[in-house]
């Protein structure tokens, strides 16, 4: 039974070692993408640092990664989880969003921000730097509703 034990420490102990030269692709863009919402949309400097600061590493094309990213298997969780969130509102590619889900998205950022079902707790665990002031977030929230507003406007 100890030599079974010891077995399994072993295989599960090379199987570990083994997935570390298996890491995810990471999100990293040398540049800022043409299609950012900067680039379409009016974002005050103030609610673009914002953005930048708590939202951009999960809802862009590029996130600034941790060191333990680079231990699998959290790197590959890492990875599924800034894919779900550009999956769900990709801040590099908004100016390719249509007009419909554009509204759409400005009125969700505000809900989200404004019942902080954004940013995650468990990100801003590990980020502080990106947790929401209440001021900071009547500001997020008035720019998006602002903008919704003035798309909806014939």
């Amino acid at each position: 039974m100890k030599r079974k034990l010891q077995l399994t420490g072993v295989i599960l102990l090379a199987l570990l070692l083994a997935i570390q030269f298996v890491p995810p692709a990471l999100n990293v863009s040398a540049a800022a993408s043409p299609n950012d919402i900067k680039v379409r949309h009016p974002v005050p400097a103030n609610v673009a640092a914002l953005l930048q600061r708590a939202c951009y590493d999960c809802h862009s094309n590029n996130t600034h990664y941790p060191w333990y990213a680079a231990v699998q298997p959290v790197g590959w969780w890492l990875a599924w989880h800034v894919n779900d969130g550009r999956r769900h509102l990709d801040f590099s590619e908004f100016a390719t969003y249509s007009a419909k889900r554009t509204k759409s998205k400005l009125g969700e950022i505000a809900d989200e921000v404004e019942t902080h079902g954004m940013p995650l707790r468990s990100y801003t665990w590990v980020h502080p730097e990106a947790r929401l002031t209440p001021a900071e977030i009547k500001l997020i929230a008035a720019w998006a509703e602002g903008l919704q507003e003035e798309l909806a406007a014939p």
